[in-house]
């Protein structure tokens, strides 16, 4: 069995970032271990602009964002295993992986960052009726197949869901020549960035229908039609409200899942709102040594906040194991209300944090004129105005460690959208 002091599971942009953090504050045994056959993750896909205004002040394709930390990592000589399957992670914090020159393997890592990413929600986690003809694709795997391997799922296009990667392939297709007959929203707001909505629909002329979902697929060998229909409060198709499109392409663009099987098994404490793992205010999980960032942890709407996440992850991770357990330090609870969804991190430790944390979360709905509020026990301390908040952007807030230190009883923090 092989020993690191750090061992990072994902070499996509989380990955990358923690490892070149971690190197940074001295580790020097680090190993990232990546399932594909090259650094950077999905962004090798995203040949879209818009990447790296906030770390990098400039506008960048995901291919040249993940490049720059590729870069980095192999400037500082940071190991690691392409092609790589990590099989199985204990609570010991032994990593069994495989691949094909190494056979089967174990690592035994005094320190673990979990940056595996997230994954589509596929149609069989949606129950679309109709038959499974061909021409039924994930708005992801038409990006691959489109941007990396250079075939066109189709001609003719209908999008269910309105989330960030059906948005950019509602454009994609049709710079490629397909005609995308309409986006399609369960919702009755949409699940992307706004800039995506006006870039990629109303600039070329794309119909979005919110509260409306399919309700029947027609043929037996390839797609022929999509009918999709309204939706009432209930999320149930209203009759009388269909329309039927003749289309040879259904994308499903869901949502996004972070991929947390091997979390689980190692026995990483799951949220049931973000099905990532709970997190203190260093990032680490309920097991000791264990941290998580980027989108394994929870979903972000911009590849730069998974950098500083997953920045501030290998920093943490990095004090961990040159100094070793944290003293048992007052722990305080961050509870949303009002229509937050969830925060992380879920758990701040007043003493121990750094100088100042940033908390992310999504709200549940659309909110118009309201103000984040944060309060330390009954007493607000921050209040921040919002013309406008929606499920599809992430929100935040910055507590220092100063002002936590004022309320030495605290008991819990609170966050919730009130009306301005």
């Amino acid at each position: 069995m092989k020993n690191y002091d750090l061992v990072i599971v994902g070499g996509g942009p989380a990955g990358l970032a923690a490892a070149v953090s971690a190197r940074d504050q001295g580790i020097e045994s680090i190993l990232i271990i990546e399932r594909d056959k090259e650094l950077g993750g999905i962004l090798n896909q995203c040949i879209h602009n818009g990447f790296g205004l906030h770390t990098f002040k400039e506008e960048l394709t995901g291919p040249e964002y993940a490049s720059r930390f590729a870069d980095q990592v192999r400037e500082r000589h940071i190991e690691y295993k392409l092609n790589t399957m990590v099989m199985d992670i204990s609570g010991k914090k032994v990593v069994t992986a495989m691949n094909r020159e190494d056979g089967l393997f174990e690592i035994q890592a005094k320190a673990i960052i979990l940056a595996m990413g997230c994954r589509e929600r596929s149609r069989g986690a949606l129950n679309i009726p109709g038959y499974r003809p061909a021409g039924i694709y994930s708005a992801g795997t038409a990006q691959r197949l489109v941007n990396m391997e250079g075939y066109m799922p189709g001609k003719k296009v209908v999008i269910l869901g309105s989330g960030d990667i059906g948005l950019i392939m509602a454009r994609r297709m049709t710079l490629e020549g397909a005609k995308v007959e309409v986006v399609a929203e369960l919702m009755p707001y949409s699940g992307g960035l706004k800039r995506n909505i006006v870039q990629c629909l109303d600039d070329f002329g794309i119909p979005l229908k919110l509260s409306h979902t399919v309700v029947d697929i027609e043929g037996k060998e390839r797609v022929e039609a999509v009918t999709i229909a309204q939706v009432g409060p209930d999320r149930k198709p209203i009759p009388g409200t269909e329309i039927r499109y003749e289309c040879d392409t259904l994308l499903l663009s869901c949502g996004l899942l972070p991929e947390n099987e091997l979390s689980r098994s190692a026995g990483v404490e799951l949220s049931p709102v973000t099905s990532g793992p709970i997190v203190n205010d260093s990032l680490e999980t309920n097991i000791e040594g264990v941290f998580a960032c980027g989108n394994v942890l929870h979903v972000h709407d911009l590849v730069d906040y998974v950098s500083q996440e997953a920045t501030a992850a290998g920093k943490n991770a990095a004090k961990y194991i040159i100094n070793g357990k944290n003293a048992d330090a007052k722990v305080v609870e961050i509870v949303p209300e009002g229509g937050v969804r969830y925060t992380v991190p879920k758990y701040v430790r007043p003493t121990e944090m750094e100088d100042s944390l940033t908390i992310r979360f999504r709200v549940g709905n659309v909110y118009k004129n309201c103000q984040i509020v944060t309060y330390l026990d009954d007493e607000p301390i921050l209040k921040r105005k919002r013309p406008v908040m929606a499920p599809g952007e992430m929100e935040q807030i910055v507590l220092s460690k100063e002002k936590l230190g004022e309320y030495p009883n605290l008991r819990q923090i609170t966050i919730r959208i009130e009306e301005c």
